[in-house]
């Protein structure tokens, strides 16, 4: 409860605006490629991409070299009201991967409607996650075993902002997590105690949809250089047909979220604490779960983040250096409510992330840093882990 209310007063909450038109106190790390892209409103289309190259090198093991992603974009306006978006994402050279694409018709000034495989609103760095916007060579890891980042489905909803109010919105209808499917006369779980929900994301590959989710997102604006927020997520899993009337291949998901980011100068900070409730998991976990009982789904996972930073080159300076440090904590059995459960403390993980990055120029960066990392399991040996990266914008 200490952490759940120290968290709470350090306000999270990010700017998830998705008007075509950006607000005037905008910054580089508060604007993502959708935002960016159909704010554009003098082309008919537009052209851009993203990229990653790094080196992980762990403690006692060999490094790995990888082109994590490379994404190229296009963004195409119809008129004045009416515009498409989509990202096309190569992971590791070898997988191929559509990770937006949506229609977005302006309505009236302040709204918006929008369809397609669209990002969940949720956290930091699912909406934000183009390299040059983030410290560290890897997203945090809230934003991976909490937040599956990256999180996208396909869905419906409107998104604008109250001006008077400095407010923005966003709600949507999408389909949800898939918990289960037929494995000939088997059925396989894909949720589980170390990854939460990341197993279950459906991506927009041939997704089923039995029962809709809803997810939404409120936004202050107001302070100039700060963002502020607060999103949930509510609803229930999916299942193949053939065996979504058995108990216990589906379970509820109620998610909330905070987070915040702020810049003011030479100084940033950002933070985010999110919390999910899953329900019905002793049904699930007798179902599909494993012989080894500390593998099996949790009923809460929990995790948050503080991270601050400073550039260390004068202001009049093109370039940026970001010194940065960066504290997070994420539990995935942060609740083991069911018999069919047995909490493992190897999941509930602690990193301290320090490092530099360097911004040659708009649109490029090197990073470097190093992480040192722990859970909370007895006798625990966990690897520290140097990183380097170069990532790209434009």
């Amino acid at each position: 409860m200490k952490k759940l209310v120290l968290l709470s007063s350090f306000l999270i909450a990010n700017f998830a605006i998705s008007q075509t038109v950006l607000d005037s106190t905008k910054t580089d790390q508060q604007v993502n490629s959708a935002q960016r892209m159909m704010s554009k409103a003098d082309k008919k289309l537009t052209v851009g991409g993203y990229g990653e190259i790094t080196y992980n090198q762990p403690e006692t093991q060999n490094g790995e070299l990888d082109v994590q992603r490379l994404v190229m974009m296009f963004g195409y306006k119809f008129s004045d009201k009416v515009q498409f978006f989509t990202e096309i994402e190569y992971e590791h050279v070898k997988e191929v991967f559509v990770e937006q694409a949506f229609v977005n018709y302006a309505v009236g000034d302040n709204i918006s409607v929008r369809g397609g495989l669209m990002l969940v609103p949720m956290g930091i760095i699912n909406e934000y996650h183009e390299p040059t916007t983030f410290n560290g060579v890897e997203r945090p890891g809230v934003d991976n075993k909490i937040v599956p980042t990256t999180w996208r489905e396909i869905g419906v909803g409107v998104n604008g902002r109250i001006p008077d109010l400095d407010l923005s919105y966003q709600a949507y209808i999408f389909n949800g997590f898939k918990s289960a499917e037929a494995d000939g006369e088997d059925i396989n779980g894909l949720l589980k105690g170390s990854s939460g929900l990341r197993g279950g994301r459906q991506k927009g590959i041939q997704s089923t949809v039995s029962t809709p989710t809803l997810s939404a997102k409120f936004d202050y604006y107001g302070i100039l250089g700060l963002r502020m927020g607060l999103s949930g997520y509510f609803g229930k899993t999916q299942a193949d047909d053939k065996i979504e009337d058995i108990d216990g291949t589906t379970i509820g998901i109620a998610m909330v979220g905070f987070d915040a980011r702020y810049n003011y100068k030479k100084f940033e900070a950002r933070g985010e604490f999110i919390y999910t409730s899953l329900s019905d998991t002793e049904e699930y976990n007798e179902l599909t779960g494993n012989d080894d009982l500390s593998k099996n789904l949790g009923s809460a996972l929990m995790g948050y983040y503080g991270e601050i930073g400073y550039n260390v080159l004068p202001l009049s300076a093109k370039q940026r250096l970001v010194a940065f440090a960066r504290y997070e904590n994420y539990d995935t059995h942060a609740d083991t409510e069911d018999s069919f459960v047995v909490r493992n403390d190897e999941y509930n993980r602690n990193d301290i992330t320090f490092g530099l990055s360097y911004h040659i120029v708009d649109g490029v960066v090197v990073k470097g840093d190093y992480q040192i990392k722990d859970n909370a399991s007895s006798g625990a040996d966990v690897n520290n882990q140097l990183n380097f990266g170069i990532g790209v914008w434009f």
